[in-house]
């Protein structure tokens, strides 16, 4: 289904596309996931992540090697979701499970349960901390979050937006850039192809303007 989305934008050229869903891409493993968005990318004609994958992307850009997993979903996917990231590489210190009043519903976590209850988990403050779950309202929790240290803050949409606009050589640190992604930029420093090893903005065919990336769900 996947890539006759993706050839549905008619004359409309995609620079990057990037997959929104993480649920199912957790039971295909990273390599898997990896394997997938190759063949995607291929027959898009343009590079295509999964939101998984841009979130591994952006915790090694950010030099994280361990996670605290902030999870609204049910146990059993929550289960999958560390096993995903555990198999990259990354250790999962410690999980966080968020719930909406009394349930576990990413889609109807309040702004002001998602802040309560991670204050209430008492983290370290050196923690990288990973929302996971396209679904789940981040934005205005990650703001007030933020206020409360300087810890790494990372949500599969933030690490979508940060991964196209790397791919897209357009700097997260841009004065159009969002200030999450600004504070992610003060982390990651210069971004460097690792083909060629030149930054970012000066890859061959990358655009001046930020069009040409798209999400799909």
């Amino acid at each position: 289904m996947l890539p006759e989305v993706l050839g549905n934008f008619g004359g409309l050229r995609l620079d990057a596309a990037v997959v929104s869903c993480t649920g199912s891409h957790y039971l295909l493993t990273p390599d898997g996931d990896r394997a997938l968005c190759a063949e995607l990318s291929e027959r898009a004609g343009a590079p295509v992540r999964s939101a998984a994958l841009a979130i591994l992307d952006t915790a090694r850009a950010v030099g994280a090697e361990r996670l605290v997993l902030i999870s609204p979903y049910e146990p059993w996917l929550t289960e999958l979701s560390q096993a995903y990231w555990e198999s990259a590489g990354l250790a999962v210190d410690r999980v966080v499970k968020i719930r909406a009043g009394a349930r576990f519903s990413p889609y109807d976590v309040t702004t002001e349960e998602l802040v309560a209850q991670v204050r209430e988990a008492e983290l370290p403050q050196d923690a990288t901390l990973l929302f996971t779950g396209t679904g789940m309202f981040t934005f205005d929790a990650l703001a007030e979050l933020g206020r409360d240290s300087g810890r790494v803050l990372l949500t599969s949409n933030l690490a979508s937006a940060w991964w196209a606009r790397d791919t897209l050589g357009l700097p997260a640190e841009g004065p159009d850039a969002h200030p999450l992604l600004r504070r992610l930029a003060e982390r990651t420093g210069p971004r460097a192809d690792t083909r060629t090893g030149a930054p970012a903005a000066a890859r061959e065919g990358a655009p001046a303007s930020g069009l040409g990336a798209v999400a799909v769900s």
